[in-house]
Protein backbone atom coordinates (compact mmCIF):
# COMPACT_ATOMS: atom_id res chain seq x y z
CA UNK A 1 0.00 0.00 0.00
CA UNK A 2 1.42 3.39 -0.98
CA UNK A 3 1.38 6.45 1.24
CA UNK A 4 -1.58 8.09 -0.50
CA UNK A 5 -3.78 5.01 -0.08
CA UNK A 6 -2.75 4.70 3.54
CA UNK A 7 -3.55 8.37 4.20
CA UNK A 8 -6.98 7.87 2.59
CA UNK A 9 -7.62 4.89 4.85
CA UNK A 10 -6.60 6.93 7.88
CA UNK A 11 -8.94 9.76 6.86
CA UNK A 12 -11.78 7.25 6.37
CA UNK A 13 -11.34 5.40 9.66
CA UNK A 14 -10.76 8.56 11.70
CA UNK A 15 -14.06 10.06 10.54
CA UNK A 16 -15.64 9.30 13.95
CA UNK A 17 -13.36 11.76 15.72
CA UNK A 18 -15.00 14.90 14.35
CA UNK A 19 -18.58 13.87 15.35
CA UNK A 20 -17.26 12.89 18.78
CA UNK A 21 -15.64 16.30 19.26
CA UNK A 22 -18.81 18.04 18.07
CA UNK A 23 -20.98 16.04 20.47
CA UNK A 24 -18.72 16.82 23.44
CA UNK A 25 -18.66 20.51 22.39
CA UNK A 26 -22.42 20.65 23.01
CA UNK A 27 -21.68 20.30 26.70
CA UNK A 28 -18.05 21.36 27.20
CA UNK A 29 -17.07 24.82 25.98
CA UNK A 30 -13.45 25.17 24.88
CA UNK A 31 -10.93 22.84 26.57
CA UNK A 32 -9.82 21.52 23.16
CA UNK A 33 -6.54 20.18 24.53
CA UNK A 34 -8.43 18.23 27.19
CA UNK A 35 -10.87 16.76 24.66
CA UNK A 36 -8.01 15.80 22.33
CA UNK A 37 -6.22 13.98 25.17
CA UNK A 38 -9.39 12.05 25.95
CA UNK A 39 -9.67 10.97 22.30
CA UNK A 40 -5.99 9.98 22.29
CA UNK A 41 -6.56 7.91 25.42
CA UNK A 42 -9.29 5.96 23.61
CA UNK A 43 -6.91 5.18 20.75
CA UNK A 44 -4.03 4.22 23.06
CA UNK A 45 -6.08 2.39 25.72
CA UNK A 46 -4.41 4.75 28.18
CA UNK A 47 -5.57 6.17 31.50
CA UNK A 48 -5.80 9.93 32.07
CA UNK A 49 -5.34 12.04 35.20
CA UNK A 50 -7.05 15.45 35.03
CA UNK A 51 -5.80 18.06 37.48
CA UNK A 52 -7.35 21.46 37.96
CA UNK A 53 -9.25 23.65 40.38
CA UNK A 54 -12.98 22.95 40.90
CA UNK A 55 -15.44 24.10 38.25
CA UNK A 56 -13.30 23.63 35.13
CA UNK A 57 -15.48 20.85 33.62
CA UNK A 58 -13.15 17.94 34.41
CA UNK A 59 -15.95 15.63 35.56
CA UNK A 60 -18.33 17.05 32.95
CA UNK A 61 -15.85 16.30 30.14
CA UNK A 62 -15.52 12.65 31.14
CA UNK A 63 -19.29 12.24 31.47
CA UNK A 64 -19.77 13.90 28.07
CA UNK A 65 -17.25 11.50 26.52
CA UNK A 66 -19.01 8.50 28.07
CA UNK A 67 -22.39 9.72 26.83
CA UNK A 68 -21.04 10.06 23.28
CA UNK A 69 -19.96 6.40 23.18
CA UNK A 70 -21.78 3.09 23.07
CA UNK A 71 -19.90 1.88 26.15
CA UNK A 72 -20.47 0.99 29.81
CA UNK A 73 -19.70 3.86 32.21
CA UNK A 74 -19.18 3.95 35.98
CA UNK A 75 -18.70 7.02 38.13
CA UNK A 76 -16.96 6.41 41.46
CA UNK A 77 -16.78 9.23 44.00
CA UNK A 78 -13.59 8.69 45.98
CA UNK A 79 -14.05 9.47 49.68
CA UNK A 80 -11.95 8.79 52.82
CA UNK A 81 -14.28 5.98 53.92
CA UNK A 82 -14.16 4.11 50.59
CA UNK A 83 -13.00 0.47 50.69
CA UNK A 84 -11.28 -1.61 47.96
CA UNK A 85 -14.38 -3.83 47.77
CA UNK A 86 -16.45 -0.75 46.88
CA UNK A 87 -14.42 -0.54 43.66
CA UNK A 88 -13.49 -4.09 42.76
CA UNK A 89 -16.28 -6.13 44.29
CA UNK A 90 -16.10 -8.98 46.78
CA UNK A 91 -17.00 -12.61 47.44
CA UNK A 92 -20.50 -13.14 48.87
CA UNK A 93 -21.67 -16.35 50.51
CA UNK A 94 -24.73 -17.95 48.91
CA UNK A 95 -26.51 -20.05 51.57
CA UNK A 96 -28.52 -21.97 48.96
CA UNK A 97 -25.50 -23.29 47.06
CA UNK A 98 -23.23 -23.08 50.12
CA UNK A 99 -20.61 -21.42 47.96
CA UNK A 100 -19.01 -18.02 47.68
CA UNK A 101 -19.92 -16.12 44.49
CA UNK A 102 -18.23 -13.08 43.02
CA UNK A 103 -20.08 -9.78 43.27
CA UNK A 104 -18.33 -7.54 40.73
CA UNK A 105 -17.84 -3.88 41.55
CA UNK A 106 -18.28 -0.73 39.43
CA UNK A 107 -14.73 -1.09 38.06
CA UNK A 108 -16.13 -3.62 35.56
CA UNK A 109 -17.01 -1.03 32.91
CA UNK A 110 -15.39 0.48 29.82
CA UNK A 111 -14.96 4.00 31.19
CA UNK A 112 -14.32 4.63 34.88
CA UNK A 113 -14.59 8.15 36.26
CA UNK A 114 -12.51 8.17 39.46
CA UNK A 115 -13.69 11.52 40.79
CA UNK A 116 -11.34 13.23 43.29
CA UNK A 117 -9.11 10.15 43.28
CA UNK A 118 -6.75 11.61 45.89
CA UNK A 119 -9.51 11.74 48.54
CA UNK A 120 -9.38 7.96 49.12
CA UNK A 121 -6.65 6.38 51.29
CA UNK A 122 -3.72 4.40 49.92
CA UNK A 123 -5.37 0.99 50.28
CA UNK A 124 -8.14 2.06 47.88
CA UNK A 125 -5.75 3.70 45.43
CA UNK A 126 -3.56 0.60 45.35
CA UNK A 127 -6.63 -1.54 44.59
CA UNK A 128 -6.62 0.05 41.14
CA UNK A 129 -3.01 -0.93 40.34
CA UNK A 130 -3.78 -4.38 38.96
CA UNK A 131 -6.83 -3.14 37.10
CA UNK A 132 -4.96 -0.26 35.44
CA UNK A 133 -1.92 -2.25 34.37
CA UNK A 134 -3.08 -5.83 33.74
CA UNK A 135 -6.73 -4.90 33.04
CA UNK A 136 -7.93 -7.64 35.33
CA UNK A 137 -9.27 -7.97 38.88
CA UNK A 138 -8.64 -10.81 41.31
CA UNK A 139 -11.51 -11.69 43.64
CA UNK A 140 -10.76 -14.55 45.98
CA UNK A 141 -8.86 -17.17 43.97
CA UNK A 142 -10.26 -16.17 40.57
CA UNK A 143 -8.98 -13.51 38.17
CA UNK A 144 -11.59 -11.76 36.03
CA UNK A 145 -10.70 -9.82 32.85
CA UNK A 146 -12.00 -6.28 32.56
CA UNK A 147 -14.01 -5.11 29.52
CA UNK A 148 -12.30 -3.86 26.38
CA UNK A 149 -11.62 -0.97 26.30
CA UNK A 150 -10.96 -0.22 29.97
CA UNK A 151 -9.97 3.35 30.80
CA UNK A 152 -9.59 5.08 34.15
CA UNK A 153 -10.23 8.80 33.84
CA UNK A 154 -9.37 10.34 37.20
CA UNK A 155 -9.71 13.89 38.50
CA UNK A 156 -8.01 15.67 41.36
CA UNK A 157 -7.85 19.17 42.82
CA UNK A 158 -4.27 20.49 43.26
CA UNK A 159 -5.19 23.24 45.72
CA UNK A 160 -7.30 21.67 48.47
CA UNK A 161 -4.99 19.32 50.40
CA UNK A 162 -7.18 18.90 53.49
CA UNK A 163 -8.21 15.26 53.80
CA UNK A 164 -6.39 14.11 50.66
CA UNK A 165 -3.85 11.37 50.03
CA UNK A 166 -1.12 11.94 47.45
CA UNK A 167 -1.06 9.33 44.69
CA UNK A 168 1.99 7.03 44.89
CA UNK A 169 4.54 7.16 42.08
CA UNK A 170 3.70 3.59 41.01
CA UNK A 171 0.12 4.61 40.32
CA UNK A 172 1.01 7.90 38.66
CA UNK A 173 3.25 6.00 36.24
CA UNK A 174 0.24 3.98 35.09
CA UNK A 175 -1.48 7.09 33.72
CA UNK A 176 -0.76 7.77 30.07
CA UNK A 177 -1.44 11.51 30.46
CA UNK A 178 -1.54 13.98 33.29
CA UNK A 179 -3.48 16.91 31.87
CA UNK A 180 -3.45 20.29 33.61
CA UNK A 181 -6.88 21.83 33.09
CA UNK A 182 -6.70 25.64 33.00
CA UNK A 183 -9.28 28.42 33.14
CA UNK A 184 -11.24 29.24 29.94
CA UNK A 185 -10.57 32.47 28.10
CA UNK A 186 -13.02 35.39 28.17
CA UNK A 187 -15.07 34.39 25.12
CA UNK A 188 -15.31 30.77 26.28
CA UNK A 189 -16.46 31.85 29.73
CA UNK A 190 -19.16 34.00 28.16
CA UNK A 191 -20.37 30.93 26.24
CA UNK A 192 -20.37 28.91 29.47
CA UNK A 193 -22.47 31.65 31.06
CA UNK A 194 -25.00 31.56 28.21
CA UNK A 195 -25.21 27.76 28.23
CA UNK A 196 -25.33 27.03 31.94
CA UNK A 197 -27.03 30.03 33.59
CA UNK A 198 -30.54 28.56 33.61
CA UNK A 199 -32.55 26.05 35.62
CA UNK A 200 -33.54 23.99 32.56
CA UNK A 201 -32.23 20.38 32.35
CA UNK A 202 -28.60 20.24 31.21
CA UNK A 203 -27.76 19.20 27.66
CA UNK A 204 -26.64 15.59 27.37
CA UNK A 205 -24.47 14.00 24.71
CA UNK A 206 -25.79 11.29 22.39
CA UNK A 207 -23.84 8.15 21.47
CA UNK A 208 -22.08 8.66 18.12
CA UNK A 209 -19.11 6.26 18.40
CA UNK A 210 -18.96 2.50 18.84
CA UNK A 211 -16.21 0.42 20.40
CA UNK A 212 -15.84 -1.42 17.08
CA UNK A 213 -14.97 1.84 15.29
CA UNK A 214 -12.28 2.60 17.86
CA UNK A 215 -10.86 -0.95 17.60
CA UNK A 216 -10.61 -0.62 13.81
CA UNK A 217 -8.84 2.71 14.19
CA UNK A 218 -6.34 1.17 16.61
CA UNK A 219 -5.44 -1.56 14.13
CA UNK A 220 -4.72 1.08 11.48
CA UNK A 221 -2.90 3.31 13.96
CA UNK A 222 -0.46 0.50 14.77
CA UNK A 223 0.77 0.62 11.16
CA UNK A 224 1.78 4.30 11.31
CA UNK A 225 5.49 4.67 10.61
CA UNK A 226 8.06 5.96 13.11
CA UNK A 227 11.43 6.67 11.53
CA UNK A 228 14.48 5.22 13.35
CA UNK A 229 15.78 8.75 13.92
CA UNK A 230 12.49 9.75 15.54
CA UNK A 231 12.54 6.62 17.70
CA UNK A 232 16.03 7.56 18.90
CA UNK A 233 14.72 11.07 19.63
CA UNK A 234 12.04 9.60 21.91
CA UNK A 235 14.61 7.51 23.79
CA UNK A 236 17.00 10.47 24.11
CA UNK A 237 14.25 12.67 25.58
CA UNK A 238 13.29 10.10 28.21
CA UNK A 239 16.91 9.31 29.08
CA UNK A 240 17.55 13.04 29.52
CA UNK A 241 15.03 13.06 32.38
CA UNK A 242 17.21 10.53 34.23
CA UNK A 243 20.51 12.37 33.67
CA UNK A 244 19.52 15.97 32.83
CA UNK A 245 23.03 17.28 33.42
CA UNK A 246 24.12 15.53 30.20
CA UNK A 247 22.01 17.94 28.14
CA UNK A 248 21.95 21.03 30.38
CA UNK A 249 24.40 21.63 33.23
CA UNK A 250 22.00 24.02 34.92
CA UNK A 251 19.74 21.02 35.63
CA UNK A 252 22.37 19.23 37.71
CA UNK A 253 20.79 17.95 40.91
CA UNK A 254 17.29 19.10 39.94
CA UNK A 255 15.75 15.66 39.33
CA UNK A 256 15.50 12.97 42.00
CA UNK A 257 14.16 10.30 39.62
CA UNK A 258 13.45 10.36 35.90
CA UNK A 259 10.83 8.75 33.70
CA UNK A 260 10.62 4.97 33.36
CA UNK A 261 10.65 2.98 30.08
CA UNK A 262 6.86 3.09 30.29
CA UNK A 263 7.18 6.76 29.31
CA UNK A 264 9.18 5.79 26.20
CA UNK A 265 6.48 3.32 25.17
CA UNK A 266 3.69 5.80 25.86
CA UNK A 267 5.30 8.61 23.85
CA UNK A 268 5.69 6.31 20.85
CA UNK A 269 2.13 5.03 21.14
CA UNK A 270 0.56 8.44 21.73
CA UNK A 271 2.55 10.04 18.88
CA UNK A 272 1.12 7.40 16.52
CA UNK A 273 -2.36 8.24 17.77
CA UNK A 274 -1.74 11.96 17.30
CA UNK A 275 -0.48 11.36 13.75
CA UNK A 276 -3.64 9.32 13.13
CA UNK A 277 -5.82 12.19 14.40
CA UNK A 278 -3.95 14.55 12.09
CA UNK A 279 -4.55 12.21 9.11
CA UNK A 280 -0.87 11.43 8.68
CA UNK A 281 0.80 8.06 8.06
CA UNK A 282 4.01 8.89 9.91
CA UNK A 283 5.16 10.47 13.18
CA UNK A 284 7.04 13.77 13.25
CA UNK A 285 9.25 15.23 16.02
CA UNK A 286 6.60 17.93 16.52
CA UNK A 287 4.06 15.23 17.47
CA UNK A 288 6.44 14.13 20.21
CA UNK A 289 7.00 17.69 21.43
CA UNK A 290 3.25 18.31 21.58
CA UNK A 291 2.77 15.28 23.85
CA UNK A 292 5.90 15.36 25.99
CA UNK A 293 4.57 17.57 28.79
CA UNK A 294 1.40 15.55 29.39
CA UNK A 295 3.29 12.24 29.33
CA UNK A 296 6.37 13.22 31.35
CA UNK A 297 5.19 15.76 33.94
CA UNK A 298 3.92 13.14 36.41
CA UNK A 299 6.88 10.81 35.89
CA UNK A 300 9.64 13.22 36.96
CA UNK A 301 10.40 13.57 40.67
CA UNK A 302 11.99 16.90 41.54
CA UNK A 303 14.76 17.28 44.08
CA UNK A 304 14.52 19.56 47.09
CA UNK A 305 16.81 22.04 45.29
CA UNK A 306 14.38 22.33 42.37
CA UNK A 307 11.41 22.80 44.70
CA UNK A 308 13.32 25.43 46.67
CA UNK A 309 14.01 27.34 43.44
CA UNK A 310 10.35 27.06 42.41
CA UNK A 311 11.20 25.01 39.32
CA UNK A 312 8.34 22.83 38.04
CA UNK A 313 8.47 19.62 36.04
CA UNK A 314 7.13 21.56 33.05
CA UNK A 315 10.14 23.90 33.30
CA UNK A 316 12.46 20.88 33.29
CA UNK A 317 10.70 19.39 30.25
CA UNK A 318 10.94 22.74 28.42
CA UNK A 319 14.71 22.84 28.96
CA UNK A 320 15.18 19.21 27.90
CA UNK A 321 13.13 19.77 24.72
CA UNK A 322 15.24 22.81 23.88
CA UNK A 323 18.55 20.94 24.38
CA UNK A 324 18.00 17.47 22.92
CA UNK A 325 18.84 17.56 19.16
CA UNK A 326 15.79 17.22 16.92
CA UNK A 327 16.17 14.83 13.94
Amino acid sequence: MDTQQFNEQIAQHSSWISPLRSEIAKVVIGQQALVDRLVLSLLCKGHVLLEGVPGLAKTLSVKALAGAMHAAFSRIQFTPDLLPADLLGTMIYNPESRQFIAKKGPVFANLILADEINRAPAKVQSALLEAMQERQVTLGETTYPLPNPFLVLATQNPIDQEGTYQLPEAQLDRFLFKVIVDYPNRDEELQVLDLMSSTSPPVETQAVVTIEQIDTSRQLMDKIYIDPAVRCYIVDLVRATRAPETVDRTLTGMIRAGASPRATINIALASKALAFMRHRSFVTPQDIKDLSHDILRHRILLSYEAEAENISTDDIIDRILSKVPVP
